[in-house]
């Protein structure tokens, strides 16, 4: 057996680290537990910062094949933030119980999908449905979405993180204009605008600095504010209404900007986005004994609550999973009465979990993978990586980034606050997603490959820490062409 310790959270480790070992063994002992089955078991200490998660405490994730065999090893994940006193014996001996035991296991939940790639999960389209109905979810919690972060607001809007980035833009273009290179229209675009704070601030910051340098580059702005929705870009009108002649509203989708706006390809000076990767659709791959494995999931809602959901909205349990079908593709108001579909959401979102379980990538074509990363590829990338290893592809964020990159001008860059992991050894040392938050998910991104395919494309990709709040998570990427 062997027991890995996957974060840093003192107190609870050794009490939870011991407890779990004397249950082991105990289990082995009665004989619930078989000695081939204890010799195989990879035993995952996780703590989950995300208050909500698609975990429960204890989580049994089995090496399947296509053909739906349960092979070893078997992995359990035991999330220390859950456990409380004298409930690790019953879960695992629970989850013990039920591995290999796939009619029994399923009896204890209500499953909403067959297994698949987390990117393909129907936890997406909760998501998705997230941003297309912003306002109905903030009006029915009575909370904007900035108040469900961690801190009530967004790095984004941070005074001096905008002055510094509007001073390094106007030094760009300073240096463009006295090599006469320096466009006549002045293109900048702004990825996932939410209500248009950052916007406005950022373009008063530019006005005053261009005023006071007298270099006369404002009125040649051509301010792009793109994000998923018109109702959205509509809610971000009043925070740029004094540079509104400058700005320009488009819908897009923030894994391929290029497809609205290819006409804009080569011309764009500055993009910036933030806290918008964290948000795209993921999936993970796990590297056990030397082989490679994608993980596979498939939501449920756990039995009790689907049994008290049931008996809330007077729906029968097999009735819910199509229930929750008319929701994805209809929204709250297709189940009849606004109110009460959005108290359904809510109720759903709050017990949907995640089974995982791990399928060799040999037994996978290419297209498990992103585009333009192939298997040789990623096992090139992970030549310095930790031998044992769980890591994001983030496959959304690194689709976003292939297709923002053509549309930079030449000397023009890209600028990405958000949450991310540099360093592959990092993933062995906490839990860095998928969470919940309030309606939608937020995963930590692989800048170890984004910087990867930044190189294959031409760009170097650079991380700097976000100093201008104490704490912060956020780290800035930036790039700059290859000459």
């Amino acid at each position: 057996m062997i027991l890995q310790l996957n974060h840093l959270q003192r107190k609870p480790a050794a009490a939870t680290t011991h407890e779990v070992v004397d249950t082991l063994y105990s289990l082995l002992e009665e004989g619930h537990l078989e000695q081939d089955q204890f010799a195989h078991l990879r035993v995952h200490l996780d703590w989950i910062q995300y208050r909500q998660n698609f975990r429960e405490c204890v989580t049994a994730t089995k090496v399947a094949s296509e053909r739906n065999e349960c092979l070893f090893p078997i992995e359990i994940h035991i999330d220390t933030r859950q456990v409380t006193p004298g409930v690790l014996r019953d879960e695992i001996s629970k989850t013990m119980m039920h591995i290999g035991e796939q009619s029994t296991g399923e009896q204890r939940r209500l499953i909403l999908e067959d297994f698949r790639s987390f990117r393909d999960s129907i936890a997406w389209g909760f998501n998705r449905l997230y941003w297309y109905r912003l306002p109905d979810w903030e009006q029915f919690t009575g909370r904007s979405y900035q108040q469900a972060l961690p801190g009530g607001k967004s790095d984004a809007n941070h005074p001096a993180a905008i002055a510094d980035s509007v001073a390094d833009f106007w030094t760009l273009l300073r240096d463009l204009d006295n090599r006469k290179q320096l466009p006549e229209e002045i293109f900048v675009l702004e990825i996932g605008v939410g209500m248009g704070t950052r916007s406005g601030l950022w373009l008063d910051r530019f006005r005053a600095l261009d005023q006071e340098r007298g270099t006369k580059y404002y009125p040649r702005l051509k301010f792009l504010l793109g994000d998923y929705s018109l109702a959205t870009l509509e809610r971000s009108r009043p925070a740029v209404r004094e540079h509104i002649n400058l700005c320009s509203f488009i819908v897009l989708d923030a894994l391929n900007p290029l497809k609205n706006l290819s006409f804009l390809r080569h011309k764009i000076l500055h993009i910036h986005l933030t806290n918008v990767y964290d948000n795209l659709p993921d999936e993970e791959i796990a590297r056990r004994d030397g082989k490679l494995y994608a993980v596979q999931v498939r939501a449920y809602v756990p039995s009790a609550d689907a049994d008290r959901i049931s008996q809330e909205f007077g729906t029968p349990v097999a009735e819910i999973s199509r229930t929750v079908s008319r929701l994805l593709e209809g929204g709250p108001d297709y189940l009849g009465d606004r109110q009460r579909g959005m108290t359904f959401w809510q109720e759903i979102w709050k017990a949907m979990r995640l089974e995982e379980r791990l399928l060799s990538l040999d037994e996978l074509p290419d297209a498990a993978l992103p585009d333009g990363l192939h298997q040789d590829h990623l096992e090139e990338v992970l030549r310095d990586a930790p031998s044992e290893v769980r890591f994001h592809l983030s496959s959304g964020a690194l689709e976003s980034f292939r297709n923002t990159l053509p549309l930079l001008y030449p000397r023009g860059f890209l600028q990405v606050q958000d949450i991310f992991v540099t360093k592959f050894n990092e993933y062995r040392l906490g839990f860095h997603g998928p969470g919940k938050l309030d309606g939608s998910i937020v995963n930590w991104v692989n800048g170890a490959l984004l910087r990867e395919v930044g190189e294959r494309a031409g760009y170097d990709v650079h991380f700097a820490p976000f100093h201008y709040r104490k704490g912060s998570k956020t780290s800035i990427l930036y790039t700059t062409q290859r000459e």
